[in-house]
């Protein structure tokens, strides 16, 4: 049985077309026209093969590659093997991913399940729902009255579009994927599992019993996020739950109501957002961190991983541990800590 090819590739790049992604001139004695068919890593490469090294864990794998060509920044370029051709350049990682995206264009998000473009057969479309021409719904996609679909987006298979949401272009809303109560812009990528647009968590609690808030706000997706799968974004109660242009959201996050997210925010895998935090532009949240609710991170700053934020983070700040506090603090809070344990067990062997 042959191997299936889930992302075809869609033909070869030249040196010099690849040199001009790197925003440098092909190397001296290097052939421009050069011809290459893949990027692959280090170890795997071959003569035809385009490999990048930004990282010295990987210089035995420099060593040794194959690799016709190889992204390197200039601190490694003297280790590149001379059968190899070495493009120097600032961001090797940078130009290797923009390589994959010309190669394997497919692969860059979720397509159709059913490789169709169109209102498939078996889809549910509500008469009053408006697809733009170019859009594709796959089989046992529902789509509610009063939707709008921009062209280019795709909707898969069994994924849930609610009454009135609008889907800009060129988004991917991915199987499985629930969404209501929602504004999502163009370029948008929702992973398989998503859940956009349900009740935030909100109870107004007492002796007698929890009574249910009403949650009346909506889900603002704006341009180019994308949610990994199975995460959760509650919509507001009173004011909108925002999700600003170009943040990543890892799989398995929950962001409770009335968050607002700013732009290019990176926020790893199982991280969890109270109610009504805000997160300013190009913030970073590391794996499993937690931010209570009605605080401020501030533009830039840096939350590592498992640290649980419990007050405002100053803009550009990096913070950590529980509660989180500036790094460099936490750090000697350990340390310490570890010098007394030592002593502990010091003393303890000394006694035996």
């Amino acid at each position: 049985m042959a191997e299936p090819d889930f992302f075809p590739k869609a033909g070869a790049l030249s040196l010099s077309e690849i040199a001009s992604l790197a925003g440098v001139v092909s190397p001296e004695g290097a052939d421009p026209e050069a011809r290459f068919v893949e990027a692959t890593a280090l170890e795997q490469a071959g003569p035809d093969s385009v490999a990048y090294m930004d990282n010295p864990r990987y210089a035995e794998a420099l060593d040794a590659t194959a690799a016709g060509l190889v992204l390197v920044s200039k601190r490694f370029a003297a280790r590149v093997p001379e059968h190899a051709v070495a493009l120097v350049c600032a961001e090797p990682y940078r130009v290797f991913a923009e390589i994959l995206a010309r190669l394997h264009p497919m692969a860059m998000r979720p397509q159709s399940c059913f490789d169709a473009v169109g209102v498939s057969p078996g889809a549910l479309v509500h008469p009053t729902a408006r697809i733009e021409h170019g859009a594709s719904i796959d089989p046992g996609a529902v789509v509610g009255p009063h939707v709008e679909i921009g062209a280019g987006t795709v909707v898969c298979a069994n994924a849930v579009i609610g009454p009135h949401c609008r889907i800009g272009r060129n988004c991917s809303i991915s199987a499985g994927v629930t969404l209501v109560n929602a504004l999502v812009g163009n370029r948008v990528i929702l992973h398989p599992g998503v859940r956009i647009g349900q009740d935030g968590f909100g109870f107004a609690m007492g002796p007698r019993g929890h009574a249910k808030v009403p949650q009346v706000g909506r889900v603002v997706i704006q341009d180019d996020v994308e949610i990994g799968a199975n995460s959760a974004v509650d919509r507001g109660s009173g004011r909108d739950t925002v999700i600003g242009e170009g943040t990543k959201i890892d799989n398995l996050v929950q962001i409770a109501h009335n968050v607002v997210i700013g732009r290019h925010c990176v926020i790893v895998a199982q991280v969890g957002i109270s109610g009504s935090a805000t997160l300013e532009d190009f913030v970073v949240l590391g794996g499993q961190a937690a931010v209570i609710g009605h605080v401020t991170i501030g533009a830039g700053a840096q939350i590592a991983a498992t640290s649980n934020v419990n007050s405002d983070v100053p803009p550009g700040a990096r913070w950590g541990g529980t509660p989180a506090k500036p790094v460099r603090e936490w750090f000697r809070e350990v340390t310490a800590v570890k010098m007394l344990a030592s002593k502990r067990v010091s003393a303890k062997d000394d006694e035996g």
